[in-house]
């Protein structure tokens, strides 16, 4: 997505070609597998902050407010970025940057939180780890790159892996919440390799473009969310605080960071460290929740683990 490099990097997983609008640097044979690997960390701290979604809603949120809650996260954020960097779309990327918006912003957010609000985390981070195959479908016909078995195996595994960790016998099942974190997903995995496809602007910087999005998603969800839902008679301050976090440190710096890894790993790579999201939603559960771990979860804590190696072992390999 930046100019200053190549992103037509072929890898164990996927290969990714060059798309017109002048993406930014993927790491080129030359880079070694540290960076390769600090690029990779620095990536998931974004799923791995989405991971704590589930506890902020439902903790310190009010009730039964999914699209006053995705509006909040997302457009007071955006708003702030744009006054930071002071740039809007040319040409192309009002639209570009209006699609990919409402993809990660107006139709993510407000999905996730009903899907938050109606289901158990366990659950909805369960529904969330197969973005990993999604992502390698949609890679097909939009980076024409077909996935390995290495991509497939490493999918099914990390599926497995949080069905174990997350999933226990008393768990809710609400189809509506269901379907809600479905489509969730398969739209944020149609936003990676769109992004991946697309790329960055020349000279516009990630917080830039981060902001662009966040504002986009956020005035299409504003009126929506003041109309069907409506502001509570008062905000406590614990609902400051929810609302503060999800939208400094959950959206705008994670989506940042987020964005970043996109442009710079193979969009099968860097679906895969969407897999931290469970392990931390889990964990969330065990500090603030009370929560336990069972033989089973520490399982399938070790397969989460494992299938975010594999999906990224290949790479380095190439790589070293």
């Amino acid at each position: 997505m930046s100019s200053s490099a190549s992103t037509g990097t072929s890898t164990g997983t996927t290969s990714v070609e060059r798309p017109a609008s002048g993406p930014a640097p993927a790491p080129g044979p030359r880079t070694s597998v540290k960076a390769a690997a600090g690029i990779a960390a620095l990536a998931a701290i974004g799923p791995a902050t989405w991971g704590t979604t589930y506890v902020t809603t439902t903790e310190l949120l009010p009730p039964d407010r999914p699209l006053l809650a995705a509006a909040l996260r997302a457009l007071p954020a955006g708003l702030i970025l744009l006054a930071l960097t002071r740039r809007l779309p040319r040409g192309d990327w009002w639209w570009k940057a209006a699609v990919l918006g409402v993809l990660n912003f107006g139709a993510f957010f407000p999905l996730l939180f009903f899907g938050a609000y109606r289901l158990p985390g366990g659950v909805a981070s369960t529904i969330s780890a197969v973005m990993p195959l999604l992502v390698a479908g949609f890679g097909i016909g939009v980076l024409k790159v077909r996935p390995t078995r290495r991509t497939l195996l490493a999918g099914l595994v990390g599926v497995a892996g949080v069905a174990l960790l997350v999933l226990r016998g008393s768990a809710a099942v609400d189809l509506a919440g269901i379907v809600a974190m479905l489509t969730a997903t398969t739209l944020m995995a149609l936003a990676v390799v769109l992004s991946k496809r697309w790329g960055r602007p020349e000279g516009v910087s990630l917080l830039t473009l981060t902001g662009w999005q966040l504002t986009a998603g956020g005035l299409v969800l504003a009126p929506i969310a003041l109309t069907a839902e409506g502001l509570p008679d008062h905000f406590t301050g614990a609902n400051i605080a929810g609302y503060a976090y999800l939208g400094i440190i959950g959206t705008a710096i994670a989506y940042a960071l987020w964005f970043r890894g996109i442009e710079r790993l193979p969009a099968s790579s860097v679906a895969f460290l969407g897999l931290t999201n469970p392990v931390v939603a889990t964990l969330a559960g065990l500090v603030f929740l009370g929560q336990t771990l069972t033989v089973w979860q520490l399982g399938g804590l070790v397969l989460v683990l494992a299938s975010v190696l594999l999906g990224q072992q290949r790479r380095a390999a190439q790589r070293a």
